[in-house]
């Protein structure tokens, strides 16, 4: 008998033509280096025996889950059945034309403060970024002021603009005038209203644009100054698409903001839907809090709508920096109906 087999296994030579007969009823052949020697391989040697892999247990999780879930119901339960918020004054007031021009409004100002204020971001972002020190100053001095005074101050301020300047002219500094108008003539409510906010939103948007364009490799300048292309060119077409991925996040939240930060322009005489609802709860004392409701819900659906919208444009600017873009809503909601259907099926099959 030839040296070097395994020793636990039992080595029958009798076997025909040098043929292992294990316990299995399947001939095993062993190589020594001499010839084939037959080899019994024992039963539990034949195929493993099959696990079940058990997934790690964690109470903690599924206790905090139920603990949510009680108190979101509690909360809903409430909203539902407490008679003091008055829901069928909420559904009287929710679309009553009243409240719709108030919406209309808060639309308009939202939407060309955040036009002009973005402009006046990008244009105070590129004075800070600029070499020249009085551009820099200046910017610089600008975002100070507005982001330390409070928008109800820059907006009461502006509505009494007439009565410090009542005439407001055009012409050389200390010299001839050549052009001159009466500041009440010229803005009205919608008017003080966007510029006041527009300001400070410039302010903010400032820092949002110059954060984005910060981030932007050095490498990518370096770069498209390598290749000769202008500098309006290398900021349009390079730094700015890059910049835009960093950019959009902040600014939407801080367009959230604005449209929130609009109500303030009912003290500027403007009523919007925020000045709509205090007008109406005046009116009618026993519906404030309906009224207070319907104007929360219509932020929450303005809100909720931008965000929507900002999660599109993310994805659309997040192509070729991300190998896979996240996925959509209704992506998102089929994989979780595919992954629930499997795990059904698996425990079915057990």
């Amino acid at each position: 008998m030839t040296e070097g087999v395994v020793a636990s296994l039992a080595i029958s030579a009798d076997a025909p033509d040098g043929a292992a007969q294990p316990a299995g009823g399947q001939p095993a052949v062993v190589p020594t280096g001499v010839g084939p020697v037959s080899v019994q391989v024992p039963e539990a040697l034949e195929r493993p025996a099959a696990q079940r892999v058990i997934p790690l247990r964690r109470p903690g999780r599924w206790i905090a889950t139920v603990v949510v879930l009680v108190v979101l119901a509690q909360a809903i339960h409430g909203l539902v059945t407490n008679p003091f918020y008055q829901w069928d004054r909420f559904e009287y007031w929710f679309a009553r034309p009243v409240i719709l021009r108030g919406l209309l409004i808060t639309l308009q100002v939202t939407a060309y403060s955040a036009v002009f204020g973005l402009l006046g971001g990008i244009v105070l972002a590129l004075g800070r970024l600029s070499s020249n020190p009085v551009l820099k100053s200046v910017s610089w001095l600008y975002i100070w002021l507005f982001r330390s005074v409070p928008l109800i101050v820059v907006l009461i301020f502006l509505y009494n603009f007439g009565a410090l300047y009542r005439t407001v002219s055009l012409g050389v500094p200390f010299g001839p005038r050549f052009l001159s108008f009466h500041e009440a003539d010229l803005l009205g409510e919608m008017a003080i209203a966007v510029i006041g906010v527009s300001l400070n939103e410039a302010a903010y948007a400032a820092e949002v644009v110059r954060a984005g364009l910060l981030s932007v490799d050095q490498g990518q300048h370096e770069a498209a100054a390598a290749l000769g292309l202008p500098r309006f060119y290398q900021f349009r077409r390079i730094v700015l698409p890059q910049a835009l991925r960093a950019i959009i996040p902040s600014y939407v939240n801080q367009l959230i903001g604005l449209i929130k930060g609009t109500s303030l322009v009912f003290y500027v005489s403007l009523l919007d839907i925020f000045g709509k609802v205090q007008t109406m709860g005046s009116t009618y004392p026993g519906d404030v809090i309906p009224l207070l409701l319907v104007g929360t819900a219509w932020y929450v659906i303005l809100t909720s709508i931008v965000s929507v919208v900002q999660y599109y444009v993310e994805r659309y600017y997040s192509r070729g920096a991300l190998r896979t873009l996240p996925p959509t809503p209704t992506q998102w909601a089929r994989a979780g109906l595919a992954r629930l259907r499997l795990s059904v099926r698996a425990r079915v099959a057990r």
